[in-house]
């Protein structure tokens, strides 16, 4: 079975700092870019970040930009987003995805994985 799996994810406060992974499993996707995105209880699923498959290329959103860090280890086949000076509103399911592209859009990435809930208390 094809899979994504996030890990990481937890309760922290206001100010303090998670950091996610998201290791591939039944195939690899090296050569895949990799995406996070997030959904926020009642509200869409929103891009975080994304990084090509040589990790030359990286993207975020505005609202995380100089706060989370989108990295990979293509040997282990592992992308990782490190989220430093975290807000309540941060607080979501995080998600990782694979795709052909490296994009902020959601309905561009093939794989996704099942998803990892951070909780930012104020």
């Amino acid at each position: 079975q094809v899979q994504l799996v996030e890990s990481g994810g937890g309760l922290v406060q206001a100010g303090g700092s998670l950091g996610l992974s998201c290791a591939a499993s039944g195939r690899t996707f090296s050569s895949y870019a990799k995406g996070w995105f997030r959904q926020a209880p009642g509200k869409e699923r929103d891009f975080v970040a994304a990084i090509s498959w040589s990790g030359g290329t990286t993207y975020y959103a505005d609202s995380v930009k100089g706060r989370f860090t989108i990295s990979r280890d293509n040997a282990n086949d592992t992308v990782y987003l490190q989220m430093n000076s975290l807000k309540p509103e941060d607080t979501a399911v995080y998600y990782c995805a694979a795709g052909e592209v490296v994009t902020t859009l959601g309905y561009e990435y093939d794989y996704w994985g099942q998803g990892t809930q951070v909780t930012v208390s104020s």
